[in-house]
């Protein structure tokens, strides 16, 4: 049987209201009658995008046939807040993201066909010219570039958390984690990250860390939760959040930080469009106010930039 990625998002917000209920429920209080879960009481919902006005600056520097037909088809991975989920209706998206992506389409006067899609499927869909462009916390890697555009809007990056029983209290170097499991999500930077220094243990003749990959956030959480998994590696902003909506577990540090950009086709002509639009956002103040509404004002970056070298 086929899932969809609307169906993989919906079980997934499932399995983490899941596994808050379980943390909670020897605690005081408890998520609101009428079926929403813990995590959707905190999800905020003011709008900071509709008073946005079009700047024709840069939508002039937007491709001819994207002015034509006035829109823009663009894939997004749904998983966690603060960047992108559902809320309890099930069919309305929220997050960082989403306002993120909606703000640029009002600074182009375009508008967006937006589209579910897996994490890992995003970007070889791009490729293929099945969408315009993806978001999904899409790190600036050198290895992506050689393939894929960005147009930075965020700066992110990787961390870990663990139960809070754990010896682990910072990951300064990825070799304190020989002889644990790691869980992560499929696809992404953490995954690259890990593999590629698996042989930090071998090395220092350690028991190699083992890793576990979940294509749904929620799964991640609960195998941490019972045991399965002795530290998550995910995106720093992610981490604080799902640390704050669930007992027991705590956020350990920082790893490392990572440009975060809207991403599309090699050698696109969007990216100068785009990009012009953001640094728009952030003169006009509306950036800072998606920021402040989702938490996340440690991601602020300077200035919009086109597939930067990656950050070392």
């Amino acid at each position: 049987m086929t899932t969809t990625p609307r169906a993989t998002a919906l079980r997934a917000a499932a399995l983490l209201a899941t596994a808050v209920l379980a943390l909670t429920a020897c605690g005081s209080g408890g998520p609101a009658s009428g079926g929403s879960s813990a995590t959707d009481a905190t999800i905020p919902t003011t709008d900071v995008v509709s008073g946005i006005k079009k700047d024709p600056a840069a939508a002039k520097l937007l491709p001819a046939d994207v002015r034509a037909r006035g829109t823009l088809s663009l894939a997004t991975s749904v998983g966690t807040p603060p960047g992108t989920t559902y809320l309890a209706d099930g069919k309305t998206l929220a997050g960082q993201d989403v306002d993120f992506a909606d703000a640029v389409a009002k600074v182009l006067g375009v508008g967006l066909k937006r589209e579910v899609a897996s994490f890992e499927a995003i970007l070889p869909a791009l490729g293929s010219g099945k969408y315009d462009v993806g978001t999904g916390n899409f790190g600036v890697t050198d290895d992506r570039r050689k393939t894929i555009d960005f147009v930075t809007y965020i700066n992110d990056g990787q961390g870990f958390a663990a139960r809070k029983d754990s010896p682990l209290k910072k990951v300064t170097s990825l070799d304190q984690l020989c002889g644990l499991t790691v869980a992560t999500s499929a696809g992404t930077t953490f995954e690259a990250t890990l593999e590629e220094n698996q042989h930090l243990c071998e090395d220092a003749g350690k028991k190699p860390y083992d890793v576990k990959t979940y294509a749904e956030q929620g799964a991640l959480w609960i195998s941490l939760q019972q045991g399965r998994s002795d530290v998550v590696m995910s995106t720093i902003n992610g981490l604080r959040y799902a640390v704050g909506q669930q007992q027991g577990l705590r956020f350990l540090n920082e790893f490392r930080r990572l440009d975060v950009g809207f991403a599309f086709k090699k050698g696109t002509p969007l990216a100068p469009a785009v990009q012009a639009a953001v640094n728009r956002l952030k003169k006009d103040g509306a950036y800072d106010r998606i920021l402040k509404k989702w938490g996340t004002r440690a991601s602020a970056i300077k200035t919009s930039q086109i597939s930067p070298p990656e950050i070392r």
